[in-house]
């Protein structure tokens, strides 16, 4: 197994125990009263299971198992795949610390937080995609 797909694979399981256990806390808020912020962690929650947890698996094995590219280069541009990969975490950690801040605080350095997210995680798809388009062909 590639260590980029180790390092995939251990980080989505790293958000599946993050985002189950944010859903531990949104119960725990919603029979209690917790304070706003332990509320808005709703999008969060719905970040790290999809994209932390799901979407980093797909991509992670996705790497690793897909036909290869070429002799020379079996799984595509290793230093794109990389780029993706930390696009892809920096996004989403912005993304967890300015959705519930931006609930707290409608600060505009909040909304630009969640707009700086939502390019990276579009950039790490993008490259994803790049990357492993050549891969996706007839046998």
């Amino acid at each position: 197994m590639p260590t980029l797909t180790r390092l995939y694979v251990k980080t989505s399981l790293a958000y599946l125990v993050a985002a189950l256990w944010l859903a531990l806390v949104m119960a725990l808020a919603q029979a209690t009263t917790l304070s706003r912020l332990l509320t808005a962690v709703g999008p969060v929650y719905f970040h790290l299971f999809l994209v932390g947890w799901v979407t980093q698996l797909i991509m992670g094995i996705v790497f690793w198992m897909f036909p290869k590219y070429s002799r020379e280069r079996p799984r595509g541009s290793e230093r794109l795949a990389y780029a993706t990969y930390g696009l892809l975490n920096a996004g989403l950690l912005l993304r967890a610390v300015g959705e519930p801040m931006r609930t707290v605080s409608p600060a505009a350095l909040w909304g630009w937080l969640l707009v700086a997210s939502a390019l990276l995680q579009w950039l790490a798809g993008a490259g994803f995609v790049a990357n492993t388009w050549g891969r996706v062909k007839e046998r």
